[in-house]
């Protein structure tokens, strides 16, 4: 147990409740959490990890998106913070392992955006298919270029998802839709939607199909995922598209490619390195290419999904804090009890040993504590304990609970 972990957290009173919201978060989301009373501060753009440390002081709840990232360094500066929420599909901007270890419960909207991805991917397919960036920029500049040359259609043509998950599943499905043959792959035993195919290797993929999309996330592991080799081994005048992750891509063996006309056109979204905020210069070994379509990481900023992100994530947020409710979180062991009206609730995080939930009711019985109703989950290390029991808790109740040896985090809900 990290020694200078606050183990048991005082209820809080919902005024408060501080709550922090980075990177233009949707509006209704700071709504719906200054509706339950919280202080809710909001700020426009990401913040460096220095400047992180010192605005989470005293914060409960943090709002992020993909920019800001909340490391252990950050976290260890934090001893205040419950729960972070990301605004977006993603979350390796989270150091998700100290976050559980600290009692941090992580929440994110793996869902909310998944259709404006969808549709932001088919729309630069046919643009790329059609050569529309091109023809747009020699109408700008007043030239009339009338031709088909190099314009096609993308029925019949054959589009290699990699990664089939929530995004890449529906793309199939629309892709299918449209009259595109599709063949996919994914590390992951996922069953196929339509008539899509299942290639049994990446390599296999890319020497078969037309149209390369990447859709899968941005662990570690998948870092330098996409470079010359990968590009090399696609068919020659073969379309590419990142709307994922920057980490995934060697942009300079793209530009590569491009330039020597293997690649007939990209779409990218998403960069190794990105502006913080909304102005800031930006840089990439793709500016200046005609064939190529740049979008500042907007696949899932359409005003449908953040509105739902931002409802979605709040109402994470708020359940989690009021009720314990843990459902979807990608670091915590997935719990929740019925809604609670003529009892208190418990919530405990601890360290994954036989024995907790034992000496837990042990303590509570010790203490006169009936217990109401009770609920245990484990995911790792962690283990976490909801109990609904009968009257709050007395001071010795709760130090005995909390010094348990194997305690990460006590909170008393109501």
């Amino acid at each position: 147990m990290t020694a200078d972990l606050p183990v048991t957290t005082p209820r809080l009173d919902d005024g408060d409740i501080r709550v922090l919201l980075l990177e233009n978060i949707h509006a209704d989301g700071a709504e719906f959490l200054r509706a339950q009373g919280y202080q809710v501060e909001t700020r426009t753009g990401a913040l460096g990890e220095d400047e992180l440390i010192e605005a989470v002081q005293g914060v409960h709840l943090l709002g992020i998106r993909s920019t800001t990232y909340v490391t252990e360094r950050v976290l260890a500066h934090a001893p205040d913070l419950l729960s972070i929420g990301a605004f977006c599909i993603g979350t390796n901007q989270i150091d998700l392992k100290s976050a559980a270890e600290r009692g941090v419960a992580v929440f994110n909207a793996p869902y909310s955006n998944t259709r404006s991805v969808v549709e932001l991917a088919i729309g630069e397919i046919i643009s790329l298919a059609r050569r529309l960036n091109e023809k747009t920029n020699d109408m700008h500049a007043g030239i009339w270029n009338k031709s088909a040359q190099g314009s096609h259609e993308i029925r019949g043509r054959k589009l290699g998802i990699v990664g089939y998950g929530n995004i890449g599943s529906q793309l199939s499905v629309i892709a299918e839709a449209l009259g595109m043959q599709v063949f996919y792959f994914d590390v992951a035993d996922k069953l196929a939607l339509g008539n899509a195919k299942r290639c049994a290797s990446l390599e296999e993929l890319l020497e078969t199909v037309d149209v390369v999309t990447l859709h899968v996330d941005g662990r570690p592991g998948n870092a330098g995922l996409f470079g010359a080799d990968e590009f090399a081994r696609m068919r020659p005048r073969s379309l590419f598209l990142n709307l994922s992750r920057g980490i995934l891509v060697d942009t300079k063996a793209l530009r590569a490619h491009l330039e020597s006309g293997h690649i007939a056109g990209a779409a990218v979204d998403v960069f190794p390195v990105e502006p913080k905020k909304q102005g800031d210069p930006f840089e990439s070994d793709l500016r200046g290419l005609p064939n190529v379509i740049l979008t500042p990481h907007v696949g899932g900023s359409t005003m449908e999904a953040q509105q739902d992100i931002g409802r979605f994530v709040a109402g994470k947020l708020h359940t989690y804090l009021a009720e314990g409710s843990t459902d979807l979180s990608p670091n915590m062991p997935h719990q929740q009890l019925p809604a609670y009206r003529d009892h208190h609730r418990l919530a405990h995080l601890h360290h994954n040993v036989p024995g907790v939930l034992s000496a837990i009711n042990v303590i509570l019985g010790d203490h006169g504590v009936n217990i109401e109703g009770q609920t245990l989950g484990t995911r790792g290390e962690i283990g976490y304990v909801l109990t609904d029991i009968d009257k709050q808790l007395e001071p010795e109740t709760l130090d005995a609970l909390g010094t348990l040896p194997e305690t990460i985090r006590l909170r008393q809900l109501s």
